[in-house]
């Protein structure tokens, strides 16, 4: 079995329950796995590509090869994506990655990551964790996939971390934003299994 193949298996055994939260993980977690098995599993060569704003679904921005991506107007206000991608990646990921994506000494710098890493790369590392060993360090990313404080925000983090990359927002809190979209207060609610 290929590896990229484990990789779907293994993702589908992992949540088997029934509730909807556990159905959108295991959708998250399938259409990372696919995307990885389409992509083999690779980086594409140009990162996550032109950022450009080109559609807006339900006040999220994607991008010509549809990835979601950010929008930053030019009074400086911010997409809600961008913005809740910053709350998010403060209360998940700065720990080990260091303030805004800066890196630390025992996690990479994810605001440079982000000029080589494409959206599937980016999902699967996520998901699915990371370890390198080398001869001078041992360094491991955990998995994420069951994790619905990472995996029901996992494009906000994702559209603030390119932002960041592509310096379209600065190191401190975003000061204007636009209004939360119903869809995302929706999807949210799902995700983290409230009932209506």
């Amino acid at each position: 079995m290929e590896p990229s193949t484990r990789r779907v298996v293994d993702a589908e055994a992992l949540v088997s329950a029934d509730s909807i939260k556990d159905k959108l993980v295991r959708t998250r977690l399938l259409t990372a796995a696919i995307a990885v098995l389409a992509l083999g599993g690779i980086a594409l060569a140009d990162g996550s590509g032109d950022p450009a704003a080109v559609k807006n679904e339900d006040g999220k921005y994607y991008d010509k090869d549809g990835n979601p991506t950010f929008k930053v107007g030019a009074d400086g206000t911010v997409d809600w994506y961008t913005y809740s991608g910053y709350r998010r990646y403060h209360s998940e990921c700065h720990v080990c990655h260091g303030p805004d994506g800066e890196g630390s000494t025992y996690a990479p710098a994810l605001k440079q990551a982000m000029k080589r890493l494409s959206y599937a790369h980016f999902l699967e590392i996520v998901v699915n964790g990371v370890k390198n060993v080398s001869t001078s360090q041992e360094s491991v990313m955990p998995a994420f996939g069951l994790n619905p404080n990472v995996m029901c925000y996992l494009d906000d983090i994702y559209i603030y971390l390119r932002a960041r990359g592509n310096d379209a927002v600065g190191r401190v809190r975003p000061e204007k934003r636009e209004p939360k979209p119903e869809a995302f207060t929706k999807a949210e609610a799902i995700c983290l299994g409230e009932k209506s």
